[in-house]
């Protein structure tokens, strides 16, 4: 069985960019990983910290549970995803554990830090992946399988200096994008955090939204998911794409 994990930074980040590729994966016999490496607490104005974890952790394992993932447990709170030794142990662990061949992930420039720290996290993460002198907590078994990773669009597909992000493959997710509301709808908690915090008027309107306009940008599909994919040194071969292949009927790949 082929493996793939969405490494995303806070809950309800897997279900806006990334969960209508998962699904189609989950479709063809893909294996699902599951991990928001923070857990939530910051976002709430009605809870304190730790009910407001506690709260989302539930909310993720359900959105988790609907799509058919493994699910991993956070390993950190929020605002505290920093590109450090502790944290990159803690990743890779989760890494050598799922060895995934796709690994999804935020884009490396977002309009926030924690989808920015996250990513390059999960990069080097995979790159250490077959490192035995690279301890991960816990200690997790090595491995050296290739591993293709792509990147998800940034949220409103701009970059922090407000320049459009153009992704080199697009997934058709126009028959999934019900799916993809009723998944994000498990985090009930988010709909006056997000209208407080954000001015969404309604987070799954804005999940509608995106996928919408990233149809649009794709000229092709009516609701779409971008994917930008890594630089293949250290982790795969320069032919290896293997999210295009397996989707291959909901794919079109930019080749401007």
């Amino acid at each position: 069985m082929k493996n793939v994990l969405a490494i995303a930074a806070h809950p309800d980040d897997i279900e806006y960019f990334m969960s209508g590729t998962m699904m189609a994966l989950k479709e063809i016999g893909y294996e699902l990983h599951y991990i928001n490496l923070a857990n939530g607490c910051c976002g709430s104005t009605q809870f304190d910290r730790r009910e407001t974890a506690t709260i989302r952790r539930q909310e993720s394992m359900e959105a988790c549970e609907f799509v058919g993932a493994i699910y991993h447990e956070s390993i950190c709170d929020d605002m505290d995803i920093f590109y450090d030794r502790p944290t990159l142990a803690k990743v890779a662990a989760v890494v050598r554990q799922a060895q995934p061949d796709i690994l999804l992930t935020h884009a490396p420039s977002d309009y926030m830090e924690d989808h920015m720290n996250t990513c390059r996290l999960a990069v080097t993460a995979a790159f250490a992946r077959g490192m035995p002198n690279f301890p991960t907590t816990p200690t997790a078994a090595t491995y050296d399988a290739p591993i293709t990773i792509y990147h998800a669009q940034p949220y409103s597909h701009l970059g922090p200096l407000r320049q459009v992000v153009q992704p080199d493959l697009w997934i058709d997710v126009t028959d999934l994008v019900d799916s993809k509301v009723e998944m994000l709808a498990k985090h009930t908690s988010q709909k006056q955090w997000l209208d407080e915090s954000q001015g969404h008027d309604s987070y799954l309107q804005v999940l509608r939204d995106l996928d919408k306009q990233a149809g649009n940008m794709s000229g092709q599909f009516e609701y779409a998911e971008g994917w930008r994919r890594h630089l293949h040194l250290g982790f795969c071969q320069p032919q290896d794409d293997p999210l295009r292949i397996a989707l291959q009927e909901r794919a079109h790949l930019v080749t401007d």
